[in-house]
């Protein structure tokens, strides 16, 4: 199910252990699935999600990670503990959900529905919603880190089911072994949607940038939109910015900023490159 109940084809991964799977909230309840003018932010429902831990489980996984973040709904992850309870539960299996964002259950509707096409009156709704369903689950999400991730998804999945909420952020890092690749570089390039203060707490782009100061490397954002300011951006140890809306922009951004890093750091006698450490922002 997409997240307004239609019928629609998703996918999950089987790990190569064979007994670890990862669910992609997006691919089944994600915002990208419904057009601008369907977003419904009260009706929009987790229940694909659900649907895909139920094949996982099928599929013989005993643990399934759940990448909690690009999601269309602020259903509290109501529909996808209904599929996953009325399919006979995890049946000794277990979850993990990995959040994007540090915000708790009750903040998720007043920080993320709004973009999923929710007014002032439908926030207020979503609110009155979530608080209802908290007092529902065998415990309180509320007041906890992260539980508000995928519109509540996350705070409903570690209630109902027991789930361990971890960084999505981390889990990624440390299964490329980032700080070794991040130390052989001389740039970093990331990505992000909307490049807002959100992305500093809890979100790759946020820890990528703790990082990078940390060796020091300098680190480059591509955008869909960047809202943090020249200050801000220094201040989160990210060097430059530029928005980028589509694939030939991103290149023409890429290009660009490649070829002034060539010419900003030319190879010494020995033919290496030396690091820039982290510069002004620009962009």
């Amino acid at each position: 199910s997409d997240p307004l109940g239609r019928t629609i084809e998703a996918a999950f991964a089987l790990l190569a252990d064979g007994s670890t799977a990862v669910v992609e909230v997006a691919a089944a309840s994600g915002l990208g699935l419904v057009s601008e003018q369907e977003r419904d932010a009260l009706a929009a429902s987790t229940r694909g999600t659900g649907e895909l831990v139920l094949a996982a489980l099928q599929a013989g996984a005993r643990t399934v990670l759940v990448a909690a973040g690009g999601s269309a709904s602020t259903d509290g992850g109501r529909g996808a503990i209904e599929v996953i309870r009325d399919g006979g539960g995890l049946r000794g299996a277990r979850l993990e959900v990995l959040c994007d964002t540090d915000e708790p259950f009750e903040r998720a509707a007043t920080v993320f529905a709004p973009q999923k096409g929710a007014d002032a009156r439908s926030v207020a709704q979503l609110d009155r919603r979530l608080e209802g369903l908290a007092h529902e689950l065998p415990r309180d999400p509320r007041g906890r880190p992260r539980t508000g991730a995928a519109g509540g998804l996350a705070g409903g999945l570690w209630a109902a089911f027991d789930a361990a909420l971890s960084s999505g952020a981390e889990r990624v890092l440390t299964a490329v072994d980032a700080p070794a690749r991040l130390a052989a570089s001389r740039w970093v390039i990331s990505g992000e949607g909307c490049l807002d203060s959100q992305s500093l707490h809890g979100k790759l782009v946020g820890r990528l940038a703790r990082l990078c100061a940390e060796i020091p490397r300098p680190l480059a954002v591509i955008a869909g939109r960047v809202e943090l300011d020249e200050q801000e951006l220094a201040g989160a140890s990210i060097s430059r910015a530029s928005e980028a809306r589509t694939l030939a922009a991103i290149e023409d951004v890429a290009c660009r900023w490649g070829a002034e890093c060539a010419n900003e750091h030319p190879a010494s006698s020995d033919g290496s490159r030396r690091p820039e450490r982290p510069g002004a922002p620009a962009g």
